[in-house]
């Protein structure tokens, strides 16, 4: 990645975290929650996972809440960098990972179903994330796992897509369901 790509990045990725946390802050924010809430649970229904990977929230992103599926919460190591996912038991998290992120400490898993979180994305079904690529290596090393993005519709962006970026399999909005080509 060129430096411009990535000062590039740095300021769509710092705009949006700042439009996300603006919208959090919103009457619109717990409608928008609901209706995502609304959507996921048919398609979870549909996709039957078998393990579900899912992410502790940070602010504004999507609660997820409870799910009656058994769960995983991912693990990121910082060095060398590397995420992986923890059975998670459904309680409060007691254990932070090595970016600070509340994290399971069950067994190491590959969930077959994975909810990833979305700073922004693209239609093509690319995401921009937190800019550590923990999530793009994690889905390089398991190119079976269905991927759905959760995102606020106001995080529709563009971005030049880099060889790591892995496009997700569907991402889902407040507003609708993107399945990419």
């Amino acid at each position: 990645m060129t430096a411009a790509a990535s000062h590039d990045r740095s300021d769509l990725r710092r705009g949006l975290l700042a439009e996300r946390r603006a919208f959090a802050a919103t009457p619109a924010f717990q409608a928008a929650e609901h209706a995502v809430r609304q959507a996921l649970v048919p398609l979870l229904e549909q996709l039957e996972p078998e393990l579900l990977g899912v992410y502790w929230p940070l602010g504004g992103e999507f609660d997820i809440g409870s799910q009656p599926w058994p769960r995983a919460l991912p693990f990121a190591k910082r060095d060398p960098v590397a995420m992986q996912f923890r059975r998670w038991d459904g309680a409060e998290p007691a254990a932070k990972d090595e970016c600070g992120i509340a994290t399971a400490t069950g067994a190491v898993a590959v969930p077959d179903v994975v909810l990833v979180p979305c700073v922004g994305f693209t239609r093509e079904g690319f995401r921009l994330g937190y800019g550590g690529g923990y999530f793009d290596r994690w889905l390089a090393e398991h190119p079976g796992v269905t991927t759905i993005g959760l995102a606020w519709s106001g995080a529709e962006t563009h971005f030049p897509v880099e060889a790591h970026d892995r496009a997700l399999t569907l991402i889902l909005t407040e507003r609708e369901l993107i399945a990419p080509d």
